[in-house]
């Protein structure tokens, strides 16, 4: 039981350090440090870099909430099939 229980966590952090990761790049990568090379192209009107800085890194955060409930519910389905068997 131990060994799937950390299996089980090992998998949970995998998917959290996952999305922490497009987070991070989409937020910082995007809306700071690439902004300016993003900023030769535009969307709507606005420089890529800065929509991504005001506006892109909140509609990836709130993707990626929903990309989370998404993985968590496929990880407790399998986990729990397998405490079944």
């Amino acid at each position: 039981m131990k060994d799937k229980t950390q299996q089980y966590w090992k998998a949970n952090l995998k998917i959290v350090f996952s999305l922490l990761v497009i987070w991070f790049i989409s937020s910082f990568g995007f809306g700071i440090v690439f902004s300016d090379t993003l900023d030769q192209m535009r969307l709507g009107g606005f420089k890529l870099g800065f929509w991504f800085a005001q506006q892109g890194s909140i509609y990836i955060f709130v993707i990626i909430i929903f990309l989370y409930v998404w993985l968590m519910k496929r990880l407790d389905k399998k986990h729990s099939e397998e405490e079944e068997k």
